[in-house]
């Protein structure tokens, strides 16, 4: 595993105990590919043995100066859009849409902000090596 791989930090927005729910599978396959992953949601301390954290920001700042990689999302768009300005000053390097949480509001946000985003499935880009 070379340096560049091991530093990637991805925070998955909706992070749920719940081991039917996406959130949790992405979470657990992120982590079987060597990925660090910080659980962003309010209503959990902890998920999977990790520190849970309640917003992007406290995301951001828990990866300190190493920065977000990847933020990937959980929630449905009325969920996540009042969510535009915490998501935008944590500046992620990508964002990615999985099928559900698709927005135009968020989609135009981060263009704005010159952040890149795709609509994808988490867990089909880490099956594809394409995470």
């Amino acid at each position: 595993m070379n340096d560049l791989f091991e530093r990637r930090l991805s925070a998955v927005l909706g992070a749920s105990p719940k081991a039917d729910r996406y959130s949790h599978m992405a979470m657990l396959r992120l982590q079987e590919a060597g990925h660090r992953v910080i659980p962003v949601n309010p209503a959990y301390r902890e998920v999977e043995g990790l520190t849970s954290v309640a917003t992007v920001s406290d995301a951001a700042e828990a990866a300190g100066s190493e920065g977000l990689d990847t933020l990937t999302l959980y929630l449905a768009p009325h969920h996540h859009e009042p969510l535009v300005d915490d998501i935008l000053a944590a500046r992620p390097r990508r964002v990615i849409f999985n099928p559900g949480t698709e927005s135009s509001v968020m989609q135009t946000a981060l263009d704005k902000a010159g952040i890149p985003w795709l609509e994808a499935c988490t867990l089909v880009l880490l099956s594809t090596g394409q995470y």
